[in-house]
């Protein structure tokens, strides 16, 4: 057996860079986008919770009359008790988020759909509290109005309630928009990140 040999045979195989497989490249690059969005989630929990204890102090806040506290806190119990259904799947969602290692493509994939699925249900949270939204602004523009006439003596001609009804509308269409716009710019976009790199392992 010759020794000499084979001493050249490793240190030349030592010599060589090891060369990372492509694809491993590709998955490893779908962690920047998912660390986005685990950042955003992050935050968005943070803003959610602060957005509802604010709420919450509301009656404080504006004086409420004794009247209008009660209604006002069965509205709030209703809506508290809708964000937090939400808020603890999305809280789920992060925490398998957290455990994800994108190291196969299976993961890949299943991390992808687990995130447009998600994104699916963070719109659905959105829609589901508009409702909510619609009335507290239309509840504290009653109190205004009550502030200054006086509810018995209070009418409404048709052209008035029309425009109410067009108002309402309006601004329910506009926060639709605007949760789109909102889902696709912390989320969507990079979603559609990590589904390029899916489809790039395909080639």
């Amino acid at each position: 057996m010759d020794f000499n040999n084979i001493q050249k045979a490793w240190n030349s195989e030592q010599n060589n860079e090891v060369k990372i497989p492509q694809n491993f490249q590709k998955i490893n690059a779908a962690n920047t986008p998912l660390d986005k969005i685990k950042k955003n989630l992050k935050n968005e929990f943070f803003y959610q919770i602060s957005a509802m204890i604010l709420v919450g102090f509301v009656p404080l806040i504006k004086n409420f009359p004794v009247k209008a506290i009660i209604p006002f806190y069965l509205l709030f119990s209703i809506f508290i008790a809708v964000s937090i259904y939400y808020l603890v799947k999305l809280f789920l969602f992060y925490k398998r988020l957290t455990k994800t290692s994108l190291n196969t493509k299976d993961s890949l994939y299943e991390t992808y759909f687990d995130i447009r699925l998600n994104m699916e249900l963070y719109k659905t949270f959105g829609f589901a509290l508009i409702p909510f939204v619609v009335l507290f602004v239309v509840g504290m523009k009653f109190y205004k109005l009550s502030e200054t006439t006086r509810i018995e003596t209070m009418s409404f001609q048709n052209s008035e309630v029309f425009v109410l009804i067009f108002l309402i509308a309006f601004f329910i269409l506009f926060m639709g928009l605007v949760l789109e716009w909102w889902v696709h710019k912390f989320y969507g976009k990079y979603a559609k990140e990590i589904r390029k790199i899916i489809d790039e392992l395909k080639e």
